[in-house]
């Protein structure tokens, strides 16, 4: 949360910089990081179950494996990660409430839902279209550090900044273990996302962070995904 102020003293509360009509706003006066409100304390809380990699049980685990293609073409995302995280997520579950109001299959919290346009999160192509604007704008915000992202989806970019990397929340690491766990042993090779496949492959580098970058099967024109995914963070 930003707290900025004009030449007259109005006070602007905010989570984004000031633009447009509101570039009067030029005083930063305070910065305060919080946990993202995805995340909560509580005996039953999900991150207990993050980091296995057993293929959900849930009948609808390739119902919308379409939807997931379409979106990670348009945005430039790796359709295995969106399927890894929606697993976490949700467990392929569209009408999952997380109990601090995450919504639907990719548990869109209403605000984010809002930023990326998305008009009714409980819709299959709605929820994973706005949700794969959020991953690709996040992968281009961490310069394509894909646990760097999938932190921030958990935890909210601004803790990502605030400690440098994954924040030491047990729920966001378990999540981002879980997620990377289930991409690799599951959706990477998955042949319901192939044909418009990217597949993410990380170095790590001598700091011990691991970066990550995509590579398109042959059969597919790079240059798109580039394109579709710069037209995504406009």
């Amino acid at each position: 949360m930003y707290i900025y102020k004009d030449k007259g003293g109005q006070v602007l509360l905010t989570n984004v910089n000031p633009s447009g009509n509101f570039d009067k706003f030029t005083k930063k006066v305070k910065v305060t990081y919080y946990k993202d409100s995805k995340m909560y304390d509580g005996s039953n809380s999900s991150g207990s179950d993050y980091g296995s990699s057993t293929a959900s049980s849930s009948g609808s685990r390739n119902a919308y494996d379409s939807y997931i293609r379409a979106s990670a073409e348009r945005n430039g995302v790796d359709p295995a990660l969106m399927k890894a995280m929606m697993h976490t997520e949700s467990a392929f579950n569209p009408n999952a409430r997380s109990p601090v109001g995450a919504q639907g299959l990719m548990q869109l919290m209403p605000a984010t839902a809002r930023r990326f346009k998305v008009s009714n999160p409980w819709n299959p192509a709605d929820n994973i279209e706005g949700s794969a604007k959020y991953i690709a704008w996040l992968m281009r915000r961490f310069n394509n550090n894909v646990e760097h992202a999938v932190a921030g989806y958990n935890a909210g970019e601004g803790n990502v900044d605030k400690y440098g990397g994954i924040p030491p929340f047990k729920e966001t690491r378990n999540y981002v273990k879980s997620v990377m766990s289930r991409y690799h042993s599951l959706y990477k090779n998955d042949s319901g996302l192939s044909g418009s496949s990217m597949s993410a492959s990380n170095t790590t580098a001598s700091n011990g962070l691991q970066n990550v970058s995509y590579g398109t099967s042959s059969n597919t024109n790079s240059a798109s995904y580039a394109n579709s995914a710069y037209a995504a963070l406009r």
